[in-house]
């Protein structure tokens, strides 16, 4: 999984970088809102209003807008600390825009939130922690504006002390609230776009590796010709050299080789023509005892019982979404098991169910509710630092995409251990069932 987990780094911090075309574009709606509300507010309201400090804060807003837009393309990505001084810019301009109207009394007082939201959304989690820090710090000074709020002449507008404190406790726990949402949405959006991905790298490498025999006989294909011609000509050169004691040996060396090589070709084109459609299917013990092989090297017992008699026993097509996700379960269970690893499989004609069962310590309660989500390690051992949590995750999800119902669980009390099983309805995977 190591190529893998670099895969992944690299994708979880390119998707933390904001594209400036996006905060462009949310800038121009900010830019065309503050202005549409100053007109307003000023000449169809005809509330007092300081248009030309509004005015100047709004074209400062616009100028810096028009001038990132010229200046860099518009698939440019902003690293993180850049993404954070434009959102604090933001945030400090409309905090002044607040501050010059009214203060915390100005209706528009939660759009402070919106800076912060995106920065939890798409930004690192230490560039949001700061600049909600520095929002809380707007909020405060908001709080102290000594500017009214624009109304009517001769009609003042004065909010009490409570009510000022009040709307600062709203606006704060608006904001902290939003930011954690968004910030835990984004986040497991971002992670299972990213275990999902991982999903499909491994089955791509499993099919691929799948595919070799079909690239063995295109290779025996194309040397077939050159071979061809040294094989004839090493036949002409032991017709003429043969009887030379200098030359006899190294041409039947010669001779004999390229026959050998001949026959290795032979059979890698037979196994690719002949054997592909053996083993594309294979029966369901064959398939097991596959898959099992390679875990019983480890000092682990792992235990095969079948209670269904293999007369009957359903025939699959070799998918490799299903061995490496039975693989996968079965290896993580001969990691966690102290001596054996059970697994059972029983059929009838309506399903296939195989139970993986170890006598480890099992899963921890606050974990069994979890299984299966992308970055959530099962079971932790004391000797080890524990993984991703992507195993089980893709494991659960290449099953399931062959119509897999998968329940994980502890074993019968007074039983230590885990138990998964896996069931399909035996028409999915059955290639002798008529579907």
């Amino acid at each position: 999984m190591a190529e893998t987990d670099v895969t992944l780094e690299g994708g979880r911090q390119s998707s933390r970088r904001l594209r400036l075309q996006t905060l462009v574009r949310l800038r121009w709606l900010a830019v065309g809102g503050q202005l549409a509300t100053v007109l307003i507010v000023a000449f169809w309201l005809g509330f007092p209003l300081p248009l030309l400090a509004c005015g100047v804060l709004i074209a400062c807003l616009a100028w810096l807008n028009f001038f990132l837009t010229i200046r860099y393309p518009a698939t440019h990505r902003l690293e993180p600390p850049a993404a954070f001084l434009l959102l604090a810019l933001d945030l400090l301009q409309l905090s002044g825009l607040l501050f010059i109207t009214g203060g915390l009394a100005n209706p528009f007082s939660v759009l402070v939130c919106v800076p912060v939201i995106i920065s939890f959304a798409s930004q690192p989690i230490r560039y949001g922690m700061a600049l909600i820090g520095l929002a809380m710090v707007c909020i405060t000074v908001l709080a102290l504006s000594p500017f009214a709020l624009p109304w009517y002449n001769g009609v003042p507008v004065n909010m009490h002390n409570v009510m000022q404190l009040g709307v600062w406790c709203a606006i704060a726990s608006t904001m902290a609230f939003a930011a954690f949402y968004a910030y835990r949405v984004s986040m497991e959006a971002s992670q299972l776009a990213e275990a999902l991905a991982a999903t499909e790298l491994v089955l791509l490498r499993e099919k691929h590796l799948s595919q070799l025999d079909g690239l063995a006989a295109a290779a025996a294909h194309e040397l077939g010709t050159p071979l061809a011609t040294i094989s004839v000509v090493a036949k002409e050169m032991e017709r003429e050299l043969g009887h030379d004691e200098r030359y006899r040996e190294d041409v039947a060396l010669l001779r004999s080789q390229s026959e050998r090589c001949r026959d290795i070709l032979r059979r890698l084109t037979t196994l690719s023509s002949e054997g592909e459609i053996h083993m594309s299917r294979l029966s369901l013990s064959s398939m097991m005892e596959e898959i099992i092989a390679p875990h019983r090297e480890f000092g682990i017992v792992v235990d095969l019982i079948e209670k269904a008699p293999r007369a009957g026993e359903p025939v699959l097509s070799r998918n490799a979404g299903i061995m490496y996700g039975l693989g996968n379960l079965i290896e993580n269970a001969v990691d966690y098991a102290r001596e054996k690893v059970t697994v059972t499989v029983e059929f009838d004609p309506a399903t296939l169910v195989i139970t993986i069962e170890d006598d480890g310590s099992g899963y921890s309660p606050d974990i069994l509710t979890r299984i299966g989500e992308p970055y959530v390690t099962a079971r932790q051992k004391e000797d080890t630092a524990g993984g991703l949590g992507l195993g089980l995750f893709i494991a659960k999800t290449l099953l399931e995409r062959s119509g897999a119902t998968l329940a994980f669980a502890n074993r019968d009390p007074g039983t230590p251990g885990a138990r998964i099983r896996i069931e399909w309805p035996r028409m999915l995977i059955d290639s002798n069932s008529t579907k």
